[in-house]
This record gives C-alpha cells, sequence and structure tokens, in this order.
C-alpha cells in the first residue's frame, strides 16, 4: 500500500469517527449539564479529521508535523469529553467505550507519526 492510499485511509477513518460522534451526540438528553459536554465533544471529535485534511495539504514539513500534533491533541481531547460524558450518561457506556477505543487508536496513530517525524525518517 503506497503512503498515498494510507493517507487517504486514514482520513475517511477520521471522518467516519466525525460522522460517529455526531450521530452518537443526536441521540443523547440534553440538559444544562450535558449540553456543554456534547458540544465540545462534537467540535474536538469533528476537528480531528479537519486537522488531518489540513496536514495533507501541508506548505511544509513543519506545517505538516504541527497539524499532525493537533490531530493528536484533538483525539486526546475528545477522549476526555468522553469520559466526561460518562458522568451524564452513564446508561450509553457502550457506544463511549466504543468511540472512545477508536479515540486511543487515532491517538496511537498520530503520536507513531510524529515520533517517525521528529526521528528523521
Amino acid at each position: 500500500m503506497t503512503n498515498s492510499e494510507i493517507s487517504k485511509k486514514l482520513e475517511q477513518r477520521t471522518a467516519r469517527f466525525g460522522e460517529e460522534v455526531i450521530k452518537f451526540c443526536k441521540t443523547l438528553r440534553a440538559d444544562n449539564i450535558s449540553n456543554p459536554i456534547i458540544n465540545q465533544l462534537i467540535r474536538s471529535g469533528t476537528s480531528i479529521g479537519a486537522n488531518y485534511v489540513e496536514a495533507n495539504n501541508a506548505s511544509s514539513r513543519k506545517d505538516f508535523t504541527n497539524k499532525i500534533f493537533i490531530c493528536k491533541k484533538e483525539s486526546e481531547e475528545t477522549r476526555y469529553w468522553l469520559n466526561m460524558l460518562l458522568s451524564c450518561s452513564s446508561d450509553e457506556r457502550e457506544q463511549i467505550d466504543n468511540l472512545s477505543d477508536e479515540c486511543r487508536q487515532l491517538i496511537m496513530i498520530f503520536q507513531k507519526i510524529v515520533s517517525t517525524i521528529r526521528n528523521g525518517k
């Protein structure tokens, strides 16, 4: 598989993750406690893919590295908001766990990319 094909697959995966976050959040009961958490989750969960698209269109290696690092940070933030959501939507544990697992995998992928770049490969 070429780098271009791998990149396209990760772009699709991050987009699919954002879509899954949106679909899930649409099913949640929003109140004055959960609503800010849901909004933050949607923002960070969809930002991962948006930043990955930007990384793929980066103007330099430094710009690419920065965008990938932002992808990792947004993934970590998304996992945080998923954990916070458990405190007000514990009956949704299975779906939250599934999204958290995908988020953990994305964090590891972006960390590997950042480490590879830093090691000059």
